[in-house]
């Protein structure tokens, strides 16, 4: 008999994706998958502790949608705004629902949970032993889905000479600025990775790239053969086209979601981590990253003999477990 599995997503798009990327690792022969959109009020800011086991936090809407039984066998929770839900749906059914939390709750209702799935680079919080310490994020991205994927930017890249090196590019993140230096020594390290290996490249910016940055990486691989997709251009994203058909890959190592994600093709991932940019937290991710195997710093003198280990794919480690469940 089909277990039925409820994911409260939000409207924290990276989490969901997370979230998405274990609805695609699991048995749909063993699970009813169905997805629950939590839309928050003024409230929802309130500390946990404070929420407790409510749908205080949530609109009316969502309360009408979250307060139907049955209830389900298991709830995915993907943020700390959705934990509040997920205890109110583990009492309401009497304790019958099990939890899964996606990233850390924080202490409050932290022994509630079946399981709790924290990355590595955030082992440094409160530590329970219902928690599972992946490598990086879960996502979507597998061999599978980019062999799926690369017949429709084949004739796209065709022109361009191999090898073809995918850079994948942030930006600033929290109380740290992308910097017109790291702009400058991002874009001189694509010019000597390409000198050293010839080739084009497949590059895309993103919202937080910046203007000015973005600028200056154009003028330094202005004379690089390249296919381009700068942040904001109207025509189709090509990233998943890079993944699938790039011979390397160079990523920066401000986005957790974009890096894992490059891990997940299966190819050669460089990580550009820049100066005085990285938080602590993404600096233990990168190391995280290096030390599983999965990608090498392209400062590295070894750079161009990487090979990895293997593909990063934490949905399916985590789909396992909760199968388990």
């Amino acid at each position: 008999m089909k277990k039925t599995i409820w994911f409260l997503l939000d409207n924290r798009m990276g989490s969901v994706g997370q979230a998405r990327g274990i609805m695609q690792a699991l048995d749909t022969n063993a699970f009813d998958i169905v997805e629950k959109k939590i839309v928050y009020n003024r409230l929802a800011d309130l500390p946990n502790f404070i929420l407790g086991k409510t749908l205080l936090g949530v609109t009316a809407e969502t309360k009408k949608e979250i307060n139907n039984p049955p209830f389900p066998d298991i709830v995915v929770s993907i943020s700390r705004r959705t934990v509040p839900v997920a205890r109110f749906i583990k009492k309401a059914s009497q304790g019958k629902t099990k939890l899964v939390q996606l990233m850390h709750p924080g202490k409050t209702g932290l022994k509630e949970f079946s399981l709790v799935v924290v990355p590595e680079h955030d082992k440094n919080k409160a530590y329970s032993d219902n928690i599972l310490y992946i490598t990086g994020c879960p996502h979507r991205v597998t061999p599978q889905s980019l062999a799926e994927e690369a017949p429709k930017w084949t004739e796209a890249f065709a022109n361009l000479p191999r090898p073809w090196t995918a850079v994948i590019i942030g930006g600033s993140i929290k109380n740290k600025p992308f910097t017109d230096e790291n702009a400058r020594s991002l874009g001189e390290t694509i010019r000597k990775l390409k000198e050293n290996t010839g080739g084009s490249i497949l590059i895309t910016t993103s919202r937080r790239t910046g203007e000015q940055a973005e600028k200056i990486i154009k003028n330094e691989v202005k004379d690089i053969p390249a296919y381009t997709y700068w942040w904001g251009e109207k025509k189709d994203n090509p990233i998943k086209g890079f993944w699938a058909l790039a011979d390397n890959i160079l990523v920066t190592g401000d986005s957790v979601s974009m890096a894992c994600e490059s891990c997940g093709s299966g190819k050669p991932v460089f990580v550009f981590t820049g100066s005085n940019w990285l938080t602590p937290k993404h600096e233990r991710f990168v190391q995280s990253l290096i030390d599983g195997g999965y990608a090498i710093h392209v400062d590295s003198p070894d750079v161009l003999d990487f090979k990895p280990a293997k593909c990063l794919n934490p949905s399916d480690e985590v789909a396992e477990k909760i199968s388990k469940l």
